[in-house]
């Protein structure tokens, strides 16, 4: 499975695909996917521009602890 939750559920989404016949539990599969595809885009850009901002060391450690910062 993906190291980021992110990745966990594309990994069952795919699983999922893979194991089903009906195309339009297939379709919403991928439907899913893709919308997780662009929430990932989101969160990239937000960890993105919180490392760019002045922020405290305390908020900073915080943020990193959840895992928004790297």
């Amino acid at each position: 499975m993906g190291e980021t939750t992110i990745g966990t559920i594309e990994t069952l989404l795919e699983s999922a695909i893979e194991e089903t016949d009906d195309s339009d539990i297939s379709f919403k599969i991928r439907s899913a996917l893709q919308l997780l595809m662009v929430v990932e885009e989101q969160h990239v850009a937000a960890r993105d521009a919180l490392e760019e901002v002045e922020i405290e060391d305390e908020v900073r450690a915080d943020l990193r602890d959840l895992g928004y910062l790297d």
